[in-house]
């Protein structure tokens, strides 16, 4: 059970990016007063969250309701997780986490960036949602249970990674500018 736990955590915490998404959060929220910025994190990951919990219980049963065995989902999946790990190796944005210039433009003239961008895709994205329905699909309650602690624990984490990113911008100094200028 540990071992299930441990990588479950790790694959969670890789596919989600609580520390990678801090720097696009305060990109994203630049010019949002403090209050605007934390209600945002907030109903951001709380959809999310929902997004996923609801794969999680239910993931077994959309699959099925579409025809598709979890054997070849495994499959699609792996391949998921292998090209997003080649573009974080390879650091080149494959479309998965960067926005075309179009998207670009339309979410500078729009406020609301909790459930676009940050709940979707960036919290429940293809990696998060195919990596949900890996770890539940076939499993026991036992671990289905665990799991879903494990993804509280991750999107937590997520959340205190999105409250602290204008304060961790800022004190990287030079470097940190980045972070508020980034459009």
């Amino acid at each position: 059970m540990q071992e299930f736990a441990f990588n479950a955590f790790v694959t969670l915490l890789v596919v989600v990016d609580p520390l990678g998404l801090a720097p696009i959060f305060a990109a994203l929220t630049r010019g949002f007063s403090e209050k605007n910025k934390r209600e945002a994190a907030i109903r951001g990951t709380l959809l999310g969250s929902a997004i996923l919990f609801l794969f999680a219980l239910a993931g077994d049963v959309l699959l099925e309701a579409l025809g598709i065995g979890l054997p070849a989902f495994r499959i699609a999946g792996g391949l998921l997780l292998f090209l997003l790990a080649l573009d974080m190796i390879f650091a080149r944005p494959s479309g998965m986490r960067a926005s075309s210039v179009r998207e670009q433009e339309e979410r500078s003239n729009q406020q609301d960036i909790s459930v676009f961008p940050l709940a979707i895709p960036l919290l429940a994205g293809p990696g998060a949602i195919t990596t949900v329905l890996l770890y539940t699909g076939g499993s026991n309650a036992v671990q289905v249970t665990l799991f879903m602690f494990v993804l509280l624990v991750v999107l937590l984490l997520t959340l205190a990674s999105l409250l602290l990113a204008p304060a961790s911008c800022a004190s990287l100094g030079i470097r940190g500018r980045t972070c508020s200028l980034a459009s």
